[in-house]
C-alpha cells in the first residue's frame, strides 16, 4: 500500500513538473524595446575605448552585437517609420519630417500593433515614432495601455519641465521666455520639407550644469519606465515595452557629472574634413540643423549657401565632448532598465533590443548631424539579447528592417508575409551566418530651380540609393524616381563608389576609375536586380 501511495505521489509530482514546464515553454517572452535618438556606434561594445558606456556594454555581453547594421534613411521620421513597420521608405512613403504615416498609408501595420494580435500588452514612453510621422505623435493604435508622458512635477528639485523640452539653465530658460513673446511672423518656417531647416526656435548647442539625471526628460522617463516594468511583470501577461531616449540628439545636454567623465583635450577630431574627390556635390549638406543653434554661427568659418561649415577646432572639441557626455548620460538610463529587470528576476528571460535610429556625422567630410548616404550617417548600432542565446559580435550585414521579423521569430509568433526585412535569428545562433549580401539606405535631395532648368528636368526631386556590401558602397542618384516604378537609366543624375578596404574614410569616389570598372559594373547589376525586386 505504501509503495502504491509513493508511486501515485511520484506520478502527481511529474505531472506538476510537466505542466509547469509546458506553461513556461508556451508563455511568450517579454520584450523590452529601447530606441535611442542619433546614436552612432561609438560604444565600448563597438570597440570605442574612450566612451564610457558600462551599461550598454553589460547588455552587449548577453546580446548579439550587429557591427554592420544600417538604417534605411538617415533622418528620424523615415527611419523610425521604416523600422517600426518593417517596410522600406518607398513603401511607407515617409521620406521627410512632415508626412504623417497613416495619411499616406492608413492600413500599414506597426510592430507593437501586430504584437497586440498575438496576445501582447503594448505600451510606450519617450520618442519611438518621430512625432511628425505618427498620428497624435505616438500612433495610438499601436498601444494597448495609455502612452506615458512626463509631467512638470516629475522633474527633479522643482525645476519643472526644461525650456524647449531641453534646457534647465536659468539663463537659457530666460532666453526662451523672451523668445516666446516673438511675433509669429518671426518664427521659423517649417513648410518646405527641408530636414535641415528649423521647426522651432533653437538655443545653445550644449548645456553642462550640475543637476540630477531626472532634471531632463531621459532621466524622468527612465524612472517612469522602471515603475512601469514592475507593473508589467506583476501583471504576468507578455508585454512589449518601448522606451525611447532622446540623447545624444542635439542639443548636447547632460548633467555635469557625465561631462566630467571626459577630458576635452582627449576628444577625437575627424581626420578627413573635406568632400570626397570626384564626389557629387549633392551628396553633402550645409549642416543646417547644427547651424540653427545660437552659438554655432560665430564658430563657422564659412556661411551663406556654402556646403562647408568649417567649424573652429575649439567648437569641434566642445561638440564631440558634448556628444560623448550625452551618450554616457543615456547609458546610465539604460542601466536603470537593466537593473529593474534583474531585481525582478526577469533580465535573462526577456528579449531586449537596443537600437540607434541612424548614425551621426561628427565633422567627417566637414559634415555634422545625419542626412546623407555616407557610412557615418547610415551605420547604426543594434543589440539583441534573447533567452537561450549566447552573446557575441557579428559582422554580417543587417538592416533596421530586420528588427520586426527578428522579434517575431524570437517571440515564437508568425512573421507577417508583407515585411521587407529578414529574421536575424540565424545570425544569433551562428555569428558567422549571413542573411543578406547588401544593405540599402536612401536619401532625398532637391535641385535648385536653376540646375533643374539647366538639365531640362521636369522635377527637381532626386533620390539617392546606397548599396552597402562588406567592401563597397555604390550610390545611384535618380531624378524623379522611387523603387516602386520601373528603373530607367535615363533618370540617373550621378553615381558614387567607395572601397572600404582601401578607403574607409570615403576620400575618393572611384566609380569612373578604370581599376574599378568590373566592380562598378557588378554593383550596378546588384542595383538593377534590387529595383526589379521592389516591383513585385
Amino acid at each position: 500500500m505504501k509503495t502504491q501511495t509513493k508511486l501515485l505521489a511520484l506520478i502527481a509530482l511529474l505531472l506538476v513538473i510537466g505542466n509547469t514546464f509546458a506553461q513556461q515553454k508556451s508563455k511568450k517572452p517579454n520584450i523590452l524595446f529601447i530606441a535611442v535618438d542619433d546614436l552612432k556606434p561609438i560604444l565600448g561594445c563597438y570597440g570605442n575605448a574612450l566612451v564610457k558606456t558600462p551599461n550598454i556594454d553589460r547588455l552587449a555581453k548577453m546580446s548579439t552585437v550587429f557591427s554592420s547594421n544600417y538604417c534605411q534613411q538617415a533622418v528620424c521620421g523615415p527611419t523610425r517609420a521604416s523600422l517600426m513597420t518593417g517596410k522600406r521608405p518607398d513603401a511607407t512613403k515617409i521620406w521627410d519630417l512632415k508626412t504623417q504615416m497613416r495619411d499616406v498609408n492608413p492600413d500599414i501595420v506597426t510592430l507593437p500593433q501586430y504584437l497586440v494580435t498575438q496576445g501582447y500588452t503594448t505600451v510606450g514612453i519617450g520618442k519611438i515614432f518621430h512625432p511628425s510621422s505618427a498620428d497624435q505623435k505616438i500612433d495610438p493604435v499601436s498601444w494597448t495601455l495609455p502612452y506615458i508622458f512626463a509631467d512638470a512635477s516629475d522633474y527633479a528639485n522643482g525645476l519643472g519641465k526644461p525650456a524647449n523640452a531641453q534646457y534647465q539653465s536659468p539663463e537659457t530658460k530666460e532666453f526662451f521666455a523672451k523668445k516666446s513673446k516673438v511675433a509669429v511672423a518671426e518664427k521659423p518656417k517649417k513648410d518646405d520639407g527641408d530636414d535641415e531647416n528649423p521647426t522651432s526656435t533653437k538655443g545653445p548647442s550644449s548645456e553642462c550644469i550640475d543637476v540630477p539625471d531626472n532634471a531632463y526628460e531621459d532621466g524622468v522617463n527612465a524612472l517612469q519606465a522602471k515603475d512601469e516594468i514592475i507593473k508589467l511583470v506583476e501583471a504576468k501577461s507578455p508585454f512589449f515595452f518601448a522606451v525611447g531616449f532622446r540623447k545624444p540628439h542635439l542639443p548636447f545636454v547632460a548633467p555635469k557629472k557625465y561631462w566630467d567623465l571626459y577630458n576635452r583635450n582627449d576628444m577625437p577630431i575627424a581626420s578627413f574634413q573635406e568632400h570626397s574627390q570626384n564626389g557629387p556635390l549633392l551628396a553633402y549638406h550645409k549642416s543646417g540643423e547644427l547651424r540653427n543653434y545660437t552659438d554655432i554661427p560665430e564658430f563657422a568659418t564659412r556661411s551663406g549657401d556654402s556646403l562647408h561649415i568649417g567649424l573652429k577646432l575649439e567648437k569641434q572639441k566642445e561638440l564631440v565632448h558634448g556628444y560623448y557626455a550625452a551618450v554616457s548620460y543615456m547609458d546610465a538610463q539604460v542601466g536603470i532598465l537593466l537593473n529593474t529587470l534583474e531585481s525582478l528576476g526577469e533580465l535573462d528571460n526577456t528579449i531586449i533590443v537596443l537600437w540607434g535610429d541612424h548614425g551621426w556625422h561628427l565633422g567627417d567630410h566637414d559634415l555634422w548631424q545625419k542626412h546623407t548616404n555616407f557610412e557615418q550617417a547610415t551605420r547604426a548600432p543594434l543589440l539583441i539579447a534573447a533567452p537561450r542565446f549566447t552573446g557575441g559580435s557579428s559582422a554580417s550585414l543587417t538592416e533596421h528592417l530586420d528588427i520586426f521579423p527578428t522579434i517575431c521569430d524570437l517571440a515564437g509568433v508568425p512573421i507577417p508575409a508583407q515585411l521587407d526585412g529578414k529574421s536575424l535569428k540565424p545570425i544569433m545562433k551562428d555569428k558567422k551566418a549571413a542573411v543578406k549580401s547588401y544593405a540599402v539606405s536612401q536619401y532625398p535631395r532637391k535641385l535648385s530651380k536653376a540646375e533643374q532648368k539647366e538639365l531640362g528636368y521636369e522635377s527637381g526631386k532626386l533620390m539617392g540609393y546606397a548599396f552597402r556590401t562588406d567592401k563597397y558602397r555604390f550610390v545611384i542618384w535618380m531624378n524623379n524616381f522611387t523603387s516602386k516604378i520601373p528603373f530607367n537609366a535615363d533618370k540617373i543624375y550621378a553615381k558614387e563608389l567607395y572601397d572600404y578596404t582601401t578607403d574607409p574614410l570615403e576620400k575618393v569616389n572611384v566609380v569612373n576609375s578604370p581599376a574599378y570598372k568590373k566592380i562598378a559594373k557588378d554593383m550596378y547589376a546588384t542595383m538593377e536586380s534590387y529595383f526589379k525586386s521592389q516591383l513585385n
